[in-house]
């Protein structure tokens, strides 16, 4: 069985007293990104710095999905189906769309550009219940080669952004943030939590390694924004969020559970930097986890958010 630190009452019941932590893929540079695919029980990841995206199924394990694959990071679903990816390669929100028996049929652009400038490197992505497109564009795709292109911010910062496919208008929503990263709206979508990892990079002790939390005024406005949680060690780059409202976000040596309070509840120990997470499985209670060079998955007492 797998051990966690707890540091909450409400959380001795989160992980089976049976439940084990599974290594179901390794061999990655640094895994990033985890979205289930409920139609044929997989998992796709991304190897960032190896430009491809992995797939995990229960009779095949871990193999390679899609290489070159624009080096992209976070991804999620949209209601009709169509997976979302964050490419730091192309500076932009790419769209999946599947065929039979869920042939990809190529990419489309969704949005590259902001008042006629390129993106950053859009990193993580969320749709909203409305159908709308959130996104963060930190630098970390044009600051070097090692994942992504190297090449000047045309935007000169980083925003987190709202996209409406319906109108095609793409608005900043937020500059509050230093660094963007992950996001993760509540159940109710009256909060919006993104994280702050500008202390990635910096060998000087700066930077932050937090969550900030908005309120989602009238559907589309980000307002009151407060900081949520310190994450230590290492950064909260990735996270997502139960049914109950609680944040599970990675860490350097762990997953870190947060109640809607921002009270730490528990830590899910394991053995490499996580990267991301993703809640997966057919009654949407396993948690599939990107550290480092492998995918993990641990059943939770808990649901996410379907």
């Amino acid at each position: 069985m797998t051990k966690l630190e707890i540091y909450d009452h409400r959380a001795l019941a989160l992980v089976p007293p049976d439940a084990v932590l599974e290594v179901l893929a390794t061999g990655c540079t640094w895994s990033e990104g985890p979205v289930w695919m409920q139609e044929d029980g997989s998992v796709l990841w991304s190897d960032i710095p190896k430009n491809r995206m992995m797939r995990w199924h229960p009779d095949g394990g871990g193999r390679v999905w899609r290489q070159p694959a624009d080096f992209v990071n976070g991804h999620t679903r949209e209601a009709g189906g169509s997976l979302l990816h964050c490419s730091h390669g192309r500076r932009a929100v790419l769209r999946t769309r599947f065929g039979p028996d869920l042939a990809p049929l190529g990419n489309e652009i969704v949005v590259d550009r902001y008042e006629g400038k390129r993106l950053n490197s859009p990193n993580d992505v969320v749709v909203k219940s409305d159908g709308t497109i959130w996104f963060t564009d930190p630098p970390y795709g044009i600051l070097s080669n090692h994942e992504g292109y190297k090449a000047d911010s045309e935007l000169g910062d980083n925003f987190v952004f709202r996209f409406d496919p319906a109108s095609a208008i793409l608005e900043v929503v937020s500059d509050f943030v230093e660094e963007p990263n992950g996001l993760a709206f509540s159940p109710d979508e009256s909060v919006l939590y993104v994280s702050d990892t500008s202390a990635a990079l910096r060998t000087d002790g700066g930077g932050n390694h937090h969550i900030v939390a908005f309120d989602v005024a009238g559907g589309r406005r980000l307002q009151n924004p407060r900081v949520f949680a310190q994450v230590d060690p290492g950064v909260p780059d990735g996270l997502r969020v139960d049914m109950q409202g609680w944040v599970y976000t990675s860490s350097g040596d762990s997953v870190q559970v947060y109640g809607a309070d921002g009270r730490r509840l528990a830590k899910i120990p394991v053995p490499e930097k996580v990267g991301n997470v993703a809640f997966g499985g057919t009654g949407m209670n396993q948690l599939f986890i990107c550290a480092s060079t492998s995918l993990y998955r641990i059943t939770l007492n808990t649901k996410g958010i379907p």
